[in-house]
């Protein structure tokens, strides 16, 4: 039996079909890593921004805590071990900047302090723990499935006691609130698709 002359016309859509799907295919799988790359770092910007934002919140809840100050007359005394920590990255800036000798400039003298927290050890229990969860240097920077996995559990228990933080000493304030708070500073969106 011949050859039909007209197969390849006959299978032309099969063809185009296959030819299409193919294209379609290696495409998607290019467009797919683009997407799933700009929102990989999009969603770990907005992560690491909010531990930053708890580690600062943190930072200032230690230093407002009810601490024995130093007075030239007495003798000094030890800070708690539980705030050591989360005050031990601010306070060596602030012991630069008394240790100076230049008389202290105009903008230096409107100093802004907030009121010290009661003292509570469970509140400076919360804080420490906060503190610990979300510090920079502890946190894993790797792509890797438990990484990934340990930073999101770190970041909810913080947030967590975040929540525990603020109910105490009765500052309660939002997410968006504190993104709005920080006025120059905002938060990329990422795109539902």
């Amino acid at each position: 039996m011949p050859l039909d002359p007209f197969d390849d016309v006959l299978t032309l859509e099969d063809q185009f079909f296959s030819e299409g799907f193919r294209q379609g295919t290696e495409d998607g799988i290019q467009a797919g890593k683009i997407e799933g790359r700009s929102v990989g770092l999009a969603k770990g910007y907005e992560k690491f921004y909010e531990s930053g934002r708890i580690h600062a919140r943190a930072v200032i809840w230690a230093n407002r805590l009810s601490l024995p100050r130093k007075n030239s007359s007495t003798a000094t005394k030890k800070p708690s071990s539980s705030s050591a920590a989360a005050s031990a990255s601010v306070s060596g800036s602030a012991e630069q900047a008394q240790l100076s000798t230049e008389p202290p400039s105009e903008s230096q003298n409107k100093t802004c302090s907030l009121p010290p927290l009661p003292p509570n050890a469970r509140l400076e229990k919360n804080v420490t723990t906060a503190f610990a969860l979300v510090e920079p240097d502890t946190l894993s920077k790797e792509n890797s499935d438990d990484a990934v996995n340990d930073f999101d559990d770190r970041l909810k228990r913080a947030q967590g006691k975040v929540k525990i933080i603020e109910r105490m000493t009765g500052e309660v304030v939002s997410a968006p609130e504190a993104a709005a708070a920080a006025g120059d500073i905002k938060v990329p969106e990422t795109k539902e698709i």
